[in-house]
């Protein structure tokens, strides 16, 4: 007796007319793959914007790589392939890719962006180290920051393979390298540099990563919305077909919850479980 295999059910995505993703740190020993992966399984998008430091070219030790990097890297060309618009706009780990007639993939390859939102808001995309003070902007503060990073990163993982802990768990040492993220950050500064730049452009609010601290409010009159990272925050932000912008958090148990993330100064996260 021939026994036919069943065909596989059709995997069904969350509809986004626009996803914004930033630094995935691909390459460094923080890079948590297999959120993004899942994420990316799960969602479906017109426009997808990778806001920098996707690729970590200073990760300051031996490169991290594994197959679940490779394939979220595959799992991104098969949707620029079948017709989805993937922009890369590299930030302060993966500069290099700035360089005149740089290519890579089948993606968009620019440094900024305005992205013409459903509702005809204009928002200027940039990775946002433009806008860092100049010490911060040093070659060798990036590196040094990279070594160290990476280092805490190494015990971290080292800690977590000890105690069986999960990837998507937070940890003090974590804790302890957000916070130092969020003192380089100098509060609202770079924050109010950026929506000063979004004015010199005419948009009508700008759309970041590179501080690894997630935001959706209005700022100096401008939208102000930073989309995160998958290292720390485990955040995306998105735009649904009339417009409105949300963020997204990915967490480990199965279920999707809408909360309505209004743009306000104490916008509230919402949570995407995987």
């Amino acid at each position: 007796m021939t026994v036919s295999a069943r065909p596989a059910k059709p995997v069904r995505r969350t509809q986004y007319r626009t996803l914004f993703l930033s630094d995935f740190h691909l390459g460094a020993r923080g890079c948590r793959p297999g959120p993004i992966l899942e994420f990316l399984r799960a969602s479906e998008a017109e426009t997808i914007y990778l806001v920098g430091d996707i690729l970590d070219l200073w990760h300051g030790g031996k490169v991290q790589w594994t197959n679940a990097q490779t394939e979220i890297l595959n799992e991104l060309e098969r949707r620029a392939a079948q017709g989805t618009r993937v922009v890369y706009l590299p930030g302060n780990h993966d500069a290099s890719m700035r360089g005149p007639g740089m290519s890579f993939l089948n993606f968009e390859l620019a440094e900024r962006v305005v992205h013409y939102g459903a509702d005809g808001q204009r928002y200027l995309v940039i990775h946002g180290d433009q806008c860092d003070g100049r010490i911060l902007r040093w070659h060798a503060m990036t590196r040094f920051g990279s070594r160290m990073d990476g280092l805490f990163r190494g015990l971290d993982a080292w800690l977590r393979r000890r105690m069986g802990r999960s990837e998507t768990e937070h940890s003090v040492i974590e804790l302890a390298i957000s916070g130092v993220n969020s003192l380089l950050s100098r509060g609202e500064g770079h924050e109010r540099r950026l929506t000063a730049l979004a004015r010199e452009t005419e948009a009508d609010g700008i759309i970041c990563g590179h501080s690894h601290k997630p935001a959706l409010r209005d700022l100096d009159g401008l939208t102000y919305a930073n989309c995160g990272d998958w290292v720390d925050s485990l955040t995306a932000l998105t735009e649904d077909h009339s417009g409105a912008l949300q963020l997204l958090e990915w967490r480990a148990a199965r279920q999707v919850q809408h909360q309505a993330a209004p743009l306000t100064q104490d916008a509230t996260l919402a949570r995407v479980r995987a």
